[in-house]
């Protein structure tokens, strides 16, 4: 008797973890759909809007008032509809909640964000469509009442899904999403095979779409071998992208010093109107840079273009990332990165440019966001390239000089208890 009893309770215990395996194994693959039919459908429109009011439909003088008018109508978003999230708020709560528990920060986010990008903007997508899809990916883990490290493994997955729409590498995508939340390495590890789904899913539904396929995004020549003083040209690039993320860190920091006496309703206009008159000088403070690097690749350049390019990015950025224009800093930074590698070209003593630039690109994003599996990964896939060892190394290098530098501030060490507590931010 007792023995059946045994028996009973084992089956009830193993019938009990099934269907717990079977929710989430459900939430993630629903994150996963979810993140790449937002994805996809944030990037058609996307498109649409840079097609009525981009830089390349406007231009000169005539762009001045569109960015500044965009600027006062996210200032009116904002106002409305309430405070916008941002991918800072979201690693926040992740740690402490596993995750937002509303939707309400992504009202103003999403239209803003579609209009500072669309008109071209200095910042990229990337922000904003991770923000909304990792939200939308912890509301599914709490709808299901799921505990806090099963929420936090269902956003994971939804950024996971998120980041691959755009960048167009899953498995780049997965490790960036997981890294992105601490400053020395991945340390959520039971959500690194939910977020390989997760990516794997999304990229899916965004090829279905069309909005992602297996053409690199980047028409980097083919690399064929790697000398010795690639190696050493690397570690290079790790310093020197070091000293890139300390610079837009700082200069990051201090502008938000400068403009803290500016009421907040203000500075979207502001933004808009630096940006603006920058554009005047240079077409580079415009776009987030993924095409530039393209134009910069089919053409031959004087080295003081790119040096006017690296530096108008760098200033336009931070710019825009202090006075809420709304978007994301890490496509700008692979565009700086770029710029700097393709000035060695001709004149890298027994290194290839490419190779070097491949390593800055990825050294200068490092810096700022503490990602180096997934920023290999990111670049090299959306190069082209075979996974190249110096893009790694120059990762680490960076992540050491820069491990006690960071712009993303809720980034933190992983919680060991899950305590649940309050939200953390407005619109959360």
């Amino acid at each position: 008797m007792i023995a059946d009893r045994s028996q009973y309770d084992l089956f009830v215990l193993l019938r009990i973890a099934a269907l717990a395996r079977r929710r989430i194994v459900l939430a993630v693959v629903g994150a996963g759909l979810i993140g790449g039919l937002f994805g996809a459908a944030y990037l058609w429109v996307l498109r649409g809007v840079t097609d009525v009011i981009g830089a390349g439909h406007v231009g000169g003088w005539m762009h001045v008032p569109l960015l500044v008018g965009v600027g006062l109508v996210v200032a009116l978003l904002v106002r409305w509809l309430g405070a916008p999230d941002d991918v800072e708020l979201l690693v926040g709560n992740i740690h402490v909640l596993g995750g937002p528990r509303e939707v309400r920060g992504l009202r103003s986010l999403i239209p803003a964000s579609l209009l500072c990008v669309g008109v071209g903007g200095p910042l990229g997508p990337e922000a904003p469509l991770v923000t909304a899809t990792g939200t939308f990916g912890s509301l599914l883990g709490h709808r299901q009442r799921m505990s806090p490290t099963e929420v936090r493994m269902i956003a994971i997955t939804g950024m996971a899904a998120g980041f691959t729409v755009l960048f167009g590498a899953p498995l780049g995508s997965a490790l960036f999403a997981l890294e992105i939340l601490h400053r020395r390495g991945m340390e959520y590890y039971e959500a690194l095979m939910p977020s390989l789904v997760g990516a794997l899913v999304g990229f899916a539904v965004a090829a279905v779409a069309r909005v992602v396929g297996l053409e690199p995004v980047w028409h980097f020549p083919p690399i064929r071998v790697l000398t010795p003083g690639d190696f050493g040209w690397a570690i290079a690039a790790g310093v020197i992208g070091a000293i890139v993320a300390v610079l837009f860190t700082w200069l990051t920091i201090g502008l938000r010093h400068a403009v803290a006496l500016i009421p907040p309703s203000l500075r979207p206009a502001l933004g808009g109107l630096v940006i603006g008159l920058g554009a005047l000088a240079t077409p580079y403070v415009l776009t987030n840079g993924e095409q530039q690097i393209n134009d910069l690749l089919d053409h031959r350049v004087v080295v003081g273009t790119l040096v006017v390019a690296a530096i108008a990015k760098l200033c336009s950025a931070a710019v825009g990332v202090v006075t809420g224009f709304r978007g994301g800093f890490i496509i700008p930074l692979f565009f700086i990165g770029f710029c700097l590698g393709r000035l060695t070209e001709g004149h890298l003593p027994g290194g290839n440019s490419m190779v070097f630039a491949a390593a800055l690109m990825v050294a200068c994003n490092v810096g700022v966001t503490k990602t180096p599996l997934g920023s290999t990964l990111v670049v090299t896939e959306m190069a082209g390239f075979t996974i190249l060892p110096t893009t790694l190394i120059a990762a680490m290098v960076s992540l050491v000089l820069t491990s006690e530098v960071g712009l993303i501030h809720s980034q933190q060490r992983r919680l060991h208890v899950d305590d649940v507590g309050e939200p953390i931010g407005a619109g959360t």
